[in-house]
């Protein structure tokens, strides 16, 4: 192969390497928000699609909404309180690193509650760290101020969720 040829094949193969994760990164991030949306219309369908059946959840703290959760079936009924109680959940940053049969996932979100006038009576931000394997969710932990998350139970209480 002549010098110019190998050159081009060399310049395509590094392009190819630097698009393709970008690529996978801008995908993934389309499809955590695009559940997202769904999740806050009351879908859950979208976003349990995207786990593993074996999945483990870890929601650290001491409010109502701490555990592990392990399995699909975990994991939605803590999502179906989690749509119930009337929660919505924004990403304002989704960070992809390694192949899809090895991902970790840093998503930088935030979430909240209004009532019934639209006056927002729940308010955190935090960061969930997960591994996904083939475009399915394996682990997982959400990290946010958890004295907020107790002061919503609080609340659920007060109005009888």
């Amino acid at each position: 192969m002549p010098v110019g040829s190998r050159r081009t094949v060399t310049a395509a193969a590094v392009a190819v390497g630097v698009a393709l994760p970008a690529l996978y990164g801008a995908a993934v991030g389309a499809l955590v928000r695009h559940n997202a949306r769904r999740l806050g219309e009351g879908d859950l369908a979208p976003q349990l699609r995207t786990y593993a059946d074996d999945v483990r959840f870890v929601f650290p703290g001491r409010s109502s909404w701490a555990g592990e959760f392990r399995g699909k079936k975990e994991v939605e009924r803590w999502l179906r309180r989690f749509v119930d109680a009337g929660l919505k959940i924004e990403f304002d940053d989704v960070l992809v690193s390694g192949p899809p049969w090895a991902t970790r996932l840093c998503l930088r979100f935030h979430d909240y509650c209004e009532d019934e006038h639209g006056e927002t009576v729940y308010a955190n931000e935090g960061t969930i760290y997960g591994h996904a394997r083939w475009g399915r969710l394996t682990h997982y932990v959400v990290f946010e101020d958890t004295r907020r998350g107790e002061e919503f139970d609080t609340y659920l209480a007060t109005v009888g969720k």
